[in-house]
């Protein structure tokens, strides 16, 4: 059995935005259960980031599985000889940023992007070496057989703007008990991406958050533990939501800034013991987040927000290898996010597939 240490090329971003965060469905904070709180009401929290001279020389192993080979390209066509280009056309002045755009409740949307690379906003009292946590690489192993990730949505009805011809029939405020628009419809991308590439997952696609929200976190939880009752060997669960930004009338769509593609931002979520309740997976759960946030990082610089690393469970006290994954903001469209886990799916395959057990002979 081999083990994954990490990735070679690290780039580097810090934050350089602080946001006052809102909370989902327009509860007040302290309103809402440990559990039901939501995770991301403020930036408060100090970071913590790697300086270039400190990221260590990771190496990442071939993956026991392999990525479908990219398509033949075409034999270049004969070079033709292009006449003098005429002089460049004056640069015009630099355009004003585009004005948001309002909503029907009277709020705006405005986009905005979230500096991440390999930064933790660390929410607890702990102190943390993230440089040696990359170095160590992430404990978990991936088993030979049997399913390998479980995807579930402890929030299942999460939606996101209404655009084009995703609009759907809204069961509260950007949510939606249709698949094809809701948080659901973004997993069955990242389940596809992943066993493509040769993993093997568990898609929930059940529905935990309606008609009551509260109390969503012990259903999920429930069935987590129910899927690993019947395949203990599970390594990664995901649980995927869509987060809530906003503030004073404005909602945030938070966008990457990849060339050729318009896709929302993705962020890794580690909850811990810092509440006084009992989670010993908590730094196991941190080590994968980081593993995963340098994979994309490396491909794509400007997807990930930094991880979030907060004093609540979340269920992720259940296994080893538990992540809230957060794809986009209530002020993205489902377009947006679709492109973004796209972009995760296939960053964090590799990483994930090399950390597979192989199989006995």
């Amino acid at each position: 059995m081999r083990r994954g240490k990490g990735l070679a090329g690290l780039l580097l971003a810090t934050m350089s935005l602080a946001l006052l965060w809102g909370a989902q469905r327009g509860l007040p904070v302290d309103a809402l259960s440990e559990e039901e709180r939501m995770k991301n009401v403020e930036l408060a929290s100090p970071a913590v980031t790697l300086q270039p001279d400190e990221i260590p020389t990771l190496h990442l192993p071939a993956p026991r599985h392999t990525m479908p080979p990219p398509p033949e390209l075409p034999e270049a066509t004969p070079a033709v000889t292009a006449p003098a280009p005429t002089p460049p056309e004056p640069t015009p002045a630099e355009e004003p940023p585009p004005e948001p755009t309002p909503l029907p409740d009277g709020s705006l949307i405005r986009a905005t992007t979230i500096s991440g690379g390999l930064t933790v906003r660390n929410g607890t009292g702990y102190e943390l070496d993230v440089g040696a946590i990359l170095a160590e690489g992430p404990p978990q192993r991936l088993p030979a057989e049997g399913p390998q990730i479980l995807i579930i949505h402890t929030h299942s009805s999460e939606a996101y703007t209404p655009a084009g011809l995703d609009r759907y029939e809204a069961s509260d405020t950007n949510r939606t008990e249709d698949e094809r628009f809701n948080i659901i419809r973004v997993g069955d991308e990242l389940c596809q991406i992943y066993e493509e590439a040769g993993l093997r997952v568990i898609h929930d696609r059940g529905v935990y958050d309606y008609p009551s929200y509260t109390g969503s976190y012990g259903r999920s939880g429930a069935a987590v533990e129910s899927y690993l009752a019947e395949h203990p060997d599970i390594a990664v669960v995901i649980d995927m939501h869509r987060d809530a930004l906003g503030s004073d009338g404005v909602v945030y769509k938070i966008m990457a800034e990849e060339s050729g593609v318009v896709a929302s931002q993705v962020m890794l979520l580690c909850g811990s013991d810092a509440s006084g309740l009992e989670h010993p997976n908590w730094r196991s759960n941190l080590s994968l987040a980081l593993y995963l946030q340098a994979a994309v990082d490396e491909k794509y610089p400007t997807l990930m927000r930094p991880v979030e690393l907060v004093p609540q469970r979340y269920n992720q006290h259940l296994t080893g290898g538990s992540l809230i994954l957060e794809v986009g903001s209530s002020g993205n469209t489902l377009q947006e996010a679709l492109a973004a886990v796209r972009l995760f799916g296939e960053a964090t395959a590799p990483a994930l597939l090399a950390l597979a057990e192989e199989p006995e002979a």
